[in-house]
């Protein structure tokens, strides 16, 4: 049996990750980048594809974990018979080559330690060719080189697969660092393994210390702030969704998908996370990466991007990875980026509209690009699409989506009165106003007193919660009121919300088997809303059920099955993060970042 999800601690670099999990084995890294092949690919197979395990050799138990504070230094104990010893893991912040540093540190006694490697390059697949033995190691193949240095001498009787028996006491450490380059480039260079651990501390916490929230959820706001900027590829400042791809949704099933990209539906959310904590420089970085991610012609613009803003995304299946749990298939790129979904016009400039609000230097650029998307959204959203949710069903006139048209009109004309940027703004009011009545004639059902999924539909969906946050319509517009009531009563399951309902109908819509756990962001949403309805104590009740579903390290995957009581899907998720980030604020201020993105809109809504 695997381990569960939340069983793993995730590391990083702030250009790749791994996931270590509670048995110290590492199981999950891609090298050098988030969306290169997988080294150790365990995670969704076996340890025949790529694991590196570390702990005593004999029977033992995990005594307890933890991240240095504020930190991601991961601090591992366990215990047998003998005494105890310390595991530390960390990536350094790179210079060159990216490390994984691991150090095996005696707390009492005297223990005996085992340290198995299998690289295993192309997720698993390609078995290096060994040359050299004892402390530095070099595993070879095609474009790809690891190098192991180690304090111990590693036994190479199988080239497959080298391993290494020590003793630790108490007070003594011993230390590896292994290093990819690519197998025509020279050796690395050493690395002192201490400074390096000291070094990795250093960097988070003065990076932490410049977070501006000071309420009583800090703890909490921190780790996931942490969590995101180790999602963040540094030399672009992209952020991926997650560091994994295929964990499935649901145990077992098909809905397992590549998360290891940048999403343009995060775009708004993530920079205002960063913007109230007060890391500008991240945020002016990200709002850089969006703009170079979409220039070009906007009837190119895509859903999602790699990260340098990468648009062929190619989905393949790995067929030799059994999956996580037997969950099948495998997939590595998401087919999902060439479809077309009105709500990332929305998104893209909202994010332009709330950096400029913001005091974000603006970028003479962006306006011209604005105007082009404006250009061809007026042409265009009338037209179906996929919808927030990326379904691979027939396109249909998703609610949400048009909401986002909408809102992408709105910040158009808020560009023009608030901030004096030129444009046709008398004609973009019409638009706005043209779009607002089409949705709530269509996309309303009177009797029930609630919006539905696209028009015509009598289903729910998790993304008309969204529509108060955008400024669509006010927190308390009834109509607004009975679609939080018809979710809450429809999409919920032990209190958390699904995305939309699944039932043999749903097939229709996404073309998949029903069947997945509880979207977290969107319970975040759901607080969000009780908090903009005045039902403060009712939000935050339910902002700290969602943090009593964390990991013992703080971080949340993408979805949570009530039945099974345990996590599903790709971790950790970034945008579960920045909701849990956003909504922490809104409970600290009256002024929060969904307030704030609320009151964005236009609130004098034409007569019905």
């Amino acid at each position: 049996m695997p381990l569960r999800i939340e069983d793993y601690a995730l590391i990083g670099d702030t250009q790749t990750a791994a996931l270590v999990g509670t048995d110290g084995g590492i199981d999950w890294l891609c090298l050098p980048r988030f969306d290169s092949g997988a080294c150790f690919a365990a995670l969704l197979g076996d340890a025949d594809n790529g694991r590196w395990s570390m702990a005593p050799a004999g029977p033992h138990r995990m005594l307890g974990r933890r991240y240095r504070d504020d930190s991601l230094v991961l601090e591992t104990e366990f215990g047998d018979d003998e005494g105890a010893i310390r595991v530390v893991d960390c990536m350094p912040i790179r210079d060159r080559a990216p490390d994984l540093v691991r150090r095996v540190e005696g707390v009492r006694g005297r223990v005996r330690v085992r340290s198995r490697l299998k690289v295993r390059f192309d997720y698993g697949y390609v078995i290096p060719w060994l040359p050299g033995d004892g402390h530095r190691l070099r595993m070879v193949a095609g474009p790809d080189a690891v190098h192991l240095d180690s304090d111990v001498e590693f036994d190479v009787d199988d080239p497959t697969e080298p391993v290494a028996e020590f003793t630790v006491a108490e007070g003594q450490s011993v230390g590896f660092r292994l290093t990819w380059t690519p197998s025509t480039a020279p050796e690395p260079r050493d690395l002192d393994i201490g400074r390096a651990i000291d070094d990795t501390d250093e960097w988070w916490r003065e990076w932490a210390g410049r977070c501006d929230y000071g309420g009583e959820y800090r703890e909490a706001v921190i780790r996931s702030l942490i969590t995101l900027k180790a999602l963040t590829y540094a030399p672009s400042g992209g952020i991926v969704a997650a560091p994994t791809t295929s964990l499935p949704e649901q145990l077992g099933g098909v809905r397992n998908w590549d998360y290891r990209y940048c999403w343009i539906r995060d775009a708004t959310f993530t920079l205002l996370a960063l913007l109230d904590a007060g890391y500008e420089e991240e945020a002016a970085a990200w709002r850089e990466w969006l703009l170079r991610a979409v220039a070009g012609h906007p009837g190119q613009m895509r859903i999602m991007y790699g990260i340098e803003g990468e648009r062929r995304l190619p989905e393949n299946e790995l067929d030799w990875l059994s999956g996580y749990a037997g969950s099948r298939p495998v997939r590595i790129g998401n087919e999902a980026a060439r479809q077309w979904q009105l709500d990332a016009y929305g998104e893209i400039m909202d994010a332009l509209h709330q950096a400029r609000d913001r005091g974000i230097p603006p970028d003479e650029q962006a306006w011209r690009l604005q105007r082009a998307l404006m250009e061809f959204l007026e042409s265009r959203w009338d037209e179906p699409d996929n919808g927030i949710w990326e379904m691979r069903g027939p396109r249909r006139h998703f609610t949400h989506s048009k909401v986002m048209a909408w809102t992408a009109v709105d910040r158009a004309v808020k560009a023009v009165e608030d901030f004096e940027l030129s444009g046709p703004v008398e004609k973009w009011k019409r638009l706005r106003d043209e779009i607002f009545d089409e949705v709530c004639a269509k996309a309303y059902d009177g009797e029930r007193r609630t919006f539905t999924q696209y028009y015509g539909s009598s289903g729910l969906d998790a993304s008309l919660l969204l529509m108060t946050s955008v400024g669509f319509l006010s927190a308390d517009d009834e109509r607004m009121e009975g679609t939080v009531a018809a979710i809450e009563r429809e999409l919920c399951e032990d209190g958390f919300v699904q995305r939309y309902a699944m039932s043999a109908w749903s097939r229709e819509v996404d073309a998949l088997p029903p069947g997945e756990g509880a979207f977290l962001p969107c319970t975040f949403w759901l607080a969000d809303n009780h908090i903009l309805q005045g039902r403060v104590e009712e939000g935050r009740a339910l902002f700290e059920r969602l943090l009593g579903l964390r990991n013992d390290l703080g971080l949340l995957a993408e979805e949570y099955d009530s039945r099974a009581g345990r996590m599903v899907g790709n971790f950790p998720q970034a945008l579960s993060h920045i909701a849990l980030v956003n909504t922490a604020f809104t409970l600290q201020t009256s002024h929060g970042p969904t307030q704030r993105r609320a009151e964005t809109g236009r609130h004098e809504q034409p007569p019905e």
